[in-house]
């Protein structure tokens, strides 16, 4: 008999254990060796240790969708956790454009510091998200034109040739400089420079150790705080979210916001030092862009920015224009 009801104790421990976990289903459509990946993987670990194992991931060995199909694989639950690029979704969002203007600043934790910080007086910014809970946003580094053929050095060097990017803001941007470009997710480069389908690529530095194509590449273009950059966010299933107790949501709060700016960002950054030391290995030749190139993108590339305050405007952001502003001294103020 006693044997029984301890037989009965430790099976309703353990059941009222089991019913007790959350069990959120994560996914990463760059490889778990990419910082964002370990990014989110170091994400999970500290929520499973500040929630006492309440809450952990289960990280998917593959991505059940391509990396376009992250945001909606979020939001309708087949994922509760991931992050996705904003403009693999082109006309889907306008306010996180924002952050993928040229010229905006040489960190990713500080963009992305500076980027949410903007976001969490907005409420505009998080409400274009319909269908999912925003835990954080943040972006990579400055933005690095990478090419297999030629030095570029002005803008009348771009039309000859053909480049991936990944849509959003830097298509615009391309489009501005005449480039001849086709919208494709970042894993796809290596097939497309390996192959001569694609002459180069807009990517962060790190992308070229990310992406293996630190061989491939000859020529890298710089510009002082970014050609551009693009903006992610990092997301969960609202329904999964609002299942949690009080406790687990407290926590889950704690590590959302700047918590999570600095850790994507901060990994970013790493990885972009490193890969500057690994362009120097594999002899590629680095390009600063000089006064007259910038200024020359930046004329080409100004109505883009009244574009945006006029199309944030009419999603409802007020003075749009003032937003960017403050936005530009907060970066400005963390470069400091």
């Amino acid at each position: 008999m006693k044997r029984l009801t301890l037989a009965l104790a430790a099976s309703a421990f353990f059941g009222v254990s089991a019913q007790a976990q959350t069990v959120l289903t994560t996914s990463s459509w760059v490889g778990p060796t990419h910082t964002l990946s370990l990014a989110q993987k170091e994400w999970c670990e500290t929520v499973e240790q500040r929630t006492n194992g309440k809450v952990k991931c289960n990280i998917l060995p593959r991505a059940p969708t391509a990396a376009p199909g992250t945001y909606d694989a979020v939001k309708s639950g087949v994922l509760d956790l991931s992050f996705t690029v904003h403009g693999y979704t082109p006309g889907r969002f306008v306010l996180t454009q924002m952050t993928e203007l040229p010229f905006l600043g040489n960190s990713a934790e500080t963009l992305s510091v500076a980027y949410n910080r903007i976001a969490s007086k907005h409420p505009e910014f998080t409400a274009e998200h319909q269908g999912v809970k925003v835990l954080s946003f943040f972006t990579h580094g400055p933005g690095i034109i990478f090419n297999t053929k030629q030095a570029i050095t002005k803008v009348d060097d771009l039309a000859s040739l053909k480049f991936r990017v990944g849509g959003g803001m830097v298509n615009e941007i391309s489009k501005s400089l005449n480039m001849n470009v086709t919208l494709k997710p970042a894993p796809d480069s290596y097939e497309l420079l390996s192959g001569g389908v694609m002459d180069g690529t807009l990517f962060p530095a790190e992308s070229t150790e990310s992406f293996r194509i630190e061989k491939i590449i000859r020529h890298a273009t710089t510009f002082p705080g970014g050609l551009y950059n693009t903006s992610f966010v990092f997301m969960m299933n609202p329904a999964k979210y609002d299942k949690l107790g009080p406790e687990e949501k407290k926590i889950i709060d704690s590590v959302s916001g700047e918590f999570v700016a600095r850790l994507f960002g901060r990994g970013w950054d790493n990885v972009d030092r490193r890969a500057y030391a690994l362009m120097q290995a594999n002899n590629v030749v680095v390009t600063k862009a000089d006064a007259k190139f910038v200024a020359d993108v930046k004329a080409k590339t100004a109505p883009l920015e009244t574009k945006w305050v006029k199309d944030a405007e009419a999603k409802g952001l007020k003075n749009a224009a003032k937003v960017l502003a403050d936005f530009r001294a907060e970066i400005a103020k963390l470069e400091k």
